[in-house]
């Protein structure tokens, strides 16, 4: 789209998603546009937002794009990290510790408890004790629902906004 710091490639996404919402999307930008990727983020399944240039390693960009193609949601961890460091006042964020925080963003790039567990050296029981503690926090109970991760997420990303 144009290089002009426009949000025009966000704003077509979303309107493919409201014409064809089982479409997977993946938006790759030179901008973290929050306020907008929150609003794609949140309306399915099947959805990325990339920053082309972290885009480098071919063999991860082909993981993020089958993860969106199975129906994941990938967010680069630069937005994850913007959305931090901007995050006002006092919510349920704010009782995440750092390894939670650093975990939260590998959860948003649409990794596993495996793949979390291989990129930052710590063993997968690690991993799935701090996700556990991060559902918790969030207020995210164990039920019967398969995709706490992505509220998780995408409760994260929408709490930044407002």
């Amino acid at each position: 789209m144009p290089p002009g710091h426009s949000t025009e490639g966000l704003g077509a996404a979303l309107t493919i998603r409201k014409e064809f919402p089982e479409t997977g999307i993946v938006v790759l930008s030179a901008f973290v546009h929050a306020e907008h990727a929150v609003e794609l983020l949140a309306s399915g399944q099947g959805i990325g937002y990339l920053l082309k240039d972290r885009v480098e390693d071919v063999t991860e960009f082909v993981q993020s794009l089958q993860r969106v193609a199975d129906g994941c949601v990938v967010i680069d961890s630069a937005l994850v990290q913007d959305l931090v460091r901007t995050r006002p006042g006092h919510d349920p964020f704010d009782m995440l510790t750092a390894r939670e925080r650093e975990v939260l963003a590998l959860m948003a790039e649409g990794r596993s408890n495996a793949g979390i567990a291989r990129q930052i050296w710590i063993a997968e029981a690690t991993v799935e004790k701090h996700v556990h503690s991060i559902l918790g926090k969030l207020d995210l109970p164990d039920s019967t629902g398969d995709h706490r991760r992505v509220l998780a997420v995408l409760a994260y990303l929408g709490s930044a906004g407002s």
